[in-house]
């Protein structure tokens, strides 16, 4: 077997995109990673030994007929395609077919060459369509799988805060499924698509389309715009920025756009400061050193060669005519800028790399296993075939020169990792990618994503990270609240509400703080609230206690002085025994509003309501008496009266007990069923919790009252029909005088009681107490006073005697009242 006979039965093809010279610099470093692979087998004793591997290269066009006709040339062997013809001057036989720098050239391909089982090794990016082995059984795919790419623009995204972004994409069904995955990573993340804009296919782009499809992007409320698509489907958007230049947007693409090696005269100045996703790659040894000794003299048959040098260059395409001074020997590609050529293997080079050694060793398999193989006896050579490879191809595992494995298996392709690089165009025309993070999904959860952001350049505008969002941050203190119709990303902050807060920024819900803490103004912190009572030694505590006090020694003076003028006759003009009983009950009235200062407790609970309730009842009980006292006088003294035997202290006191003896049993029952006990008010305050007395039943509060109120209004009704009674024994004008004050008192407290929190409650209460109260003592009692004090002429039987008709209280001209 000699090499010559390898040569002539065995060359590998690779389909390039090198559709015209604009484009052959943008893939020809893919070509020569295909040379170097082939000579790097070639030198490898181990790997295909005594034999020699050779190559065709075929353009590609981006439509269905181009590819197929140039598929039909390579397989028939001459420049015109005919179907089914081999040609018999053709030096060799090609057994593998490394095509498809993206899936549609893929399929547009396979089928063609599945027709003779030719295997199709694809060094485009992965694409799920083409592992249906019904439809693509001779296809295999190199690329790992890129279906995290859509999580690692997001995370992105999510990292710089941008919400609200644009997306660029090719209008095929590699581009919708990349939109749905986007769609589905950024609503987890809560990032919104702001607008949408599909590319046609490139065969269709006009030089008007460019600049609506630039004009619409350029439209986008979004800053931040994410472009997805290889470098066929794309090249309208590429060259739609001849005309149209965007200054101030940030672009997120992939590296299968590559715009940093393009046609001449391609601006680039609107994505200067873009973020490209490349897959992770190591560099190959010695391939620099390769690409390095690249000439055209080294290759004098490579037509793309000279094509490439004299785009790249400017030499003539006639070597002849190349001037030593342009054209030395001394050119490399290593002078070249980025925009021409990247002296650095890229993702589909590597991914060529790696395809040229699966098929050799498949072939190494295959050489091993020579009961596979056939000979001609005619020529005593080896025959292979092409389907011959699928066997060892489907289940090839290498280590490659870098010690990363290789597999043509789909099930066995690993996840991509990408590298984040940030491509900045400087003002002097140098152009370079700066490594500023990377995303490696099989990593730990928070280990996965890095992004080093004082390392990346942004646009010409943005020295700081531009901002891409529909609504601004809703800060600590506020909520969002979402507008009815649009994204979730367009909102409006409102601060949350009393006893509620936001401490982080974006929050959808106020949290609540707990009961016995409040929100403070900035609405971001709960704080702890403070225990309030009415004190006895606060201002306002003090001064209800100072009054109840004097107030209760007025009482117990007036008490004094009945004491010592009890002979007299305004003394004993009503009973007597009744007047010290009203003033007894007064006076504990009095000193019950104390019951409702201080910390409450449970022993000051249980006697708040029901000392209230039962020395207000005594109260009133004795003006009832004493009311009742006086329309039994004047009845009493008729001749013939049935009612004198109702004259006396018996009756007036056994309504007292009996009406006091009541309440005192609904005071039981309400102590018995259901107590007043302590308890706290964490809601009417926001910033205090107030302690106060629970009542326990209401129902029987409300009895308490009822009765006390009911009572009140019999009295009031009693004395206002007694208030025309002849003077002198009457006086149901001050009494019912002082019931009108006392009603009136405790019918304003209602309304000012339910308007009031906290501990003016309190002090609301208490001051009724004594207002109610104090009314009864003045009006009753200060009058009598009076006359006793001051005007002691008119305290005594004869000044009655005088004046028979006098009327009560009231200062007539001839004289004082007699009570």
């Amino acid at each position: 077997m000699t090499i010559a006979h390898l040569w002539k039965y065995f060359r590998i093809h690779p389909e390039k995109a090198l559709n015209d010279f604009q484009y052959q610099e943008k893939h020809y470093n893919q070509v020569l990673a295909l040379v170097f692979a082939v000579e790097e087998i070639n030198r490898d004793p181990n790997l295909l030994p005594n034999n020699t591997l050779g190559f065709h290269i075929y353009n590609s066009y981006p439509n269905d007929v181009s590819t197929l006709e140039s598929s039909l040339m390579w397989l028939s062997g001459k420049e015109v395609a005919i179907p089914n013809y081999h040609c018999i001057q053709k030096k060799g036989k090609s057994l593998a077919v490394i095509g498809g720098a993206h899936s549609d050239l893929s399929v547009q391909m396979a089928s063609l060459l599945e027709l003779y089982k030719f295997p199709q090794i694809s060094y485009g990016p992965f694409d799920s369509i083409l592992t249906d082995k019904v439809h693509f059984p001779s296809v295999y795919q190199l690329s790992p799988k890129d279906s995290t790419l859509a999580l690692g623009m997001v995370q992105l995204m999510v990292h710089f805060n941008w919400t609200w972004v644009g997306m660029v994409i090719t209008d095929n069904t590699r581009g919708e499924s990349f939109l749905l995955e986007m769609r589905e990573e950024m609503a987890k993340k809560g990032v919104c698509v702001a607008s949408i804009e599909r590319v046609p296919p490139s065969e269709k782009y006009t030089i008007n389309s460019n600049y609506e499809i630039m004009q619409k992007i350029d439209g986008f409320s979004a800053n931040v715009i994410v472009v997805y698509g290889d470098t066929n489907s794309l090249r309208t958007l590429q060259y739609a920025q001849l005309p149209y230049v965007i200054w101030s947007k940030v672009w997120i693409t992939t590296s299968h756009w590559d715009f940093t090696i393009r046609p001449h005269g391609m601006d680039v100045s609107s994505f200067n400061g873009a973020l490209i996703f490349s897959g992770r790659r190591k560099e190959i040894p010695s391939f620099k050193t390769f690409l390095r000794t690249v000439k055209p003299a080294k290759y004098p048959e490579d037509m793309f060669l000279k094509s490439f040098w004299h785009s790249a260059f400017q030499c003539p395409f006639d070597t002849s005519k190349w001037e030593q001074d342009v054209c030395s020997h001394n050119a490399s590609l290593e002078m070249l800028p980025l925009r021409y050529f990247d002296m650095s293997m890229s993702s589909q080079s590597y991914n060529v790399y790696n395809a040229v050694y699966a098929v050799a060793w498949a072939l190494h398999q295959l050489l091993i296993a020579r009961s596979e193989t056939e000979y001609l006896k005619d020529e005593g050579s080896l025959v292979l075939y092409p389907w011959k490879l699928h066997s060892p191809l489907r289940n090839i595992q290498f280590n490659n020169s870098v010690g990363d494995q290789v597999f043509l298996n789909e099930k066995s392709i690993p996840l991509a990792n990408y590298d984040i690089n940030n491509f900045v165009d400087y003002y002097n025309g140098t152009e370079v990618l700066v490594k500023v993070g990377e995303f490696i999904p099989q990593a730990p959860l928070g280990e996965d994503f890095s992004i080093r952001g004082n390392a990346i350049t942004w646009t010409q505008f943005d020295k700081e990270i531009p901002r891409s969002v529909c609504s601004e941050s809703c800060g600590s203190g506020f909520r969002k609240s979402f507008l009815q119709g649009k994204a979730i990303c367009c909102f409006d902050c409102i601060p949350c509400p009393e006893g509620e807060i936001s401490n982080q920024t974006d929050m959808e819900q106020c949290i609540a703080c707990p009961e016995d803490e409040y929100s403070n103004k900035e609405r971001n912190r709960c704080l702890p609230k403070v225990e309030i009572f009415l004190k006895f030694e606060e201002p306002l505590g003090m001064t209800l206690t100072c009054t109840t006090l004097v107030i209760c020694l007025v009482t117990v003076l007036i008490i004094g002085i009945f004491v010592k003028y009890q002979d007299t006759p305004i003394v004993k003009a009503n009973n007597i025994t009744i007047s010290y009983i009203l003033l007894f009950s007064l006076s504990q009235c009095f000193l019950s509003s104390l019951l409702f200062i201080g910390k409450p407790t449970l022993a000051t609970c249980l006697l708040q309501q029901t000392v209230f309730g039962i020395t207000f009842t005594m109260a009133i009980s004795s003006i009832l008496a004493k009311t009742i006292t006086v329309v039994l006088a004047f009845k009493a003294i008729r001749p013939g009266s049935h009612r004198r035997k109702w004259m006396g202290s018996k009756t007036p006191i056994s309504i007292i007990l009996i009406c006091s003896l009541i309440q005192v049993i609904l005071c039981g029952i309400w102590l018995l069923v259901s107590p007043p006990f302590p308890d706290t008010d964490l809601h009417s305050e926001p910033e205090h919790i107030l302690l106060k007395c629970n009542e326990g039943s209401l129902i029987a509060f409300y009895s308490v009252l009822g009765y006390m109120g009911f009572l009140a209004l019999g009295t009031f009704t009693v004395a206002f029909l007694a208030r025309n009674l002849p003077d002198t024994f009457n006086e149901t004008k001050l009494i019912t005088f002082s019931m009108l004050v006392f009603c009136s008192v405790w019918i304003s407290f209602l309304p000012t009681y339910q308007s009031t929190k906290g501990k003016m409650m309190v002090a609301v209460e208490v001051f009724s107490i004594l207002s109610s109260s104090g009314g009864l003592l003045v009006c009753i009692f200060i009058p009598k006073c009076y006359v006793i004090l001051l005007r002691p002429q008119w305290n005594t039987q004869e000044w009655v005697n005088h004046k028979p008709y006098a009327r009560g209280c009231h200062h007539s001209k001839t004289g004082p009242p007699v009570s």
